[in-house]
């Protein structure tokens, strides 16, 4: 891979969720599985996962229905906390014409902004749980976890939003554009067509590893502090984007994005690459 140099770098203030420590004393599992429709499975589909401790893995295949498999642990200090557990915590599936929501809800969640996180004393229990799913090939994804779990897509066509707090993201011959951020972990991606839309790739420690296919065409825009970027793909430089300016208190400031850009091919969609701890691998399938 050619080395690409980056001229200009920048320091990000993050907020992390701090994880108790605590070991629980007790432990209950139990398996769901579950088959769920989309009305018109001709038209665009859209599934949703938003969990809090677990991974989420999702497997494109041939049909037309989604697949469902969930492995639920229980981990508590005792058997009422346990109980408090199955009380509080539940998994919440609708299927609603041809979109399919499945939320995990509980007393961790704001009772006043639904699907955000907020901070709360420890319950003396976590239910984790992991998700294993297939869905038809194309299939809009929208996945988000927090603890306790990667995130895995693999051949899988459409829209994405992936994000993740203390884990990886992998992604194998995906087709379609979008997000997948985490924070604590490496994102890595395999296209199995370019994207034709713009896509954001964002870790805060861990490394950028995006595959293409080799005509990729599109302007790609870096930065990285603790870390290197490098490309498999002949690039040309792009001017540096002017800072932009705000008038504030009858004076004017002015904030630059610190991405450095370069361009492949004739360019095409904007491709963001983000990270604070680690190295940019831009990859060509070969």
């Amino acid at each position: 891979m050619k080395k690409i140099i980056l001229t200009s770098l920048a320091v990000f203030l993050i907020g992390i969720i701090a994880l108790d420590a605590e070991s629980f004393r007790i432990e209950e599992k139990e398996e769901i599985r579950k088959t769920l429709t989309f009305q018109d499975p001709s038209k665009p589909k859209e599934l949703f996962v938003d969990n809090i401790w677990g991974s989420i893995e999702v497997e494109g295949y041939r049909g037309k229905e989604v697949k469902l498999l969930v492995h639920k642990t229980i981990k508590g200090r005792n058997k009422e906390k346990i109980q408090k557990a199955k009380e509080e915590v539940e998994l919440e599936i609708t299927e609603e014409g041809n979109t399919i929501d499945i939320y995990v809800d509980g007393p961790f969640r704001d009772c006043n902004k639904r699907r955000r996180w907020r901070n709360w004393r420890n319950p003396g229990y976590q239910v984790h749980y992991d998700f294993e799913l297939k869905v038809p090939h194309k299939t809009d994804l929208y996945l988000k976890t927090i603890n306790s779990g990667d995130i895995k897509i693999n051949n899988v066509e459409g829209e994405f939003e992936v994000k993740n707090v203390n884990g990886r993201i992998e992604m194998s011959e995906v087709a379609g554009a979008g997000d997948a951020h985490t924070v604590n972990g490496k994102v890595k991606v395999l296209f199995s067509r370019n994207p034709e839309s713009d896509c954001s790739f964002r870790t805060v420690n861990g490394d950028l590893e995006i595959t293409f296919r080799p005509n990729l065409s599109a302007d790609l825009l870096l930065k990285t502090f603790n870390g290197n970027a490098y490309t498999d793909f002949s690039v040309s430089y792009m001017p540096l984007k002017k800072s932009v300016s705000k008038r504030y208190k009858g004076k004017y400031v002015y904030k630059s994005n610190r991405f450095f850009g370069v361009r492949t091919g004739k360019g095409g969609p904007e491709i963001k690459f983000d990270t604070l701890n680690g190295d940019i691998l831009i990859g060509k399938k070969k």
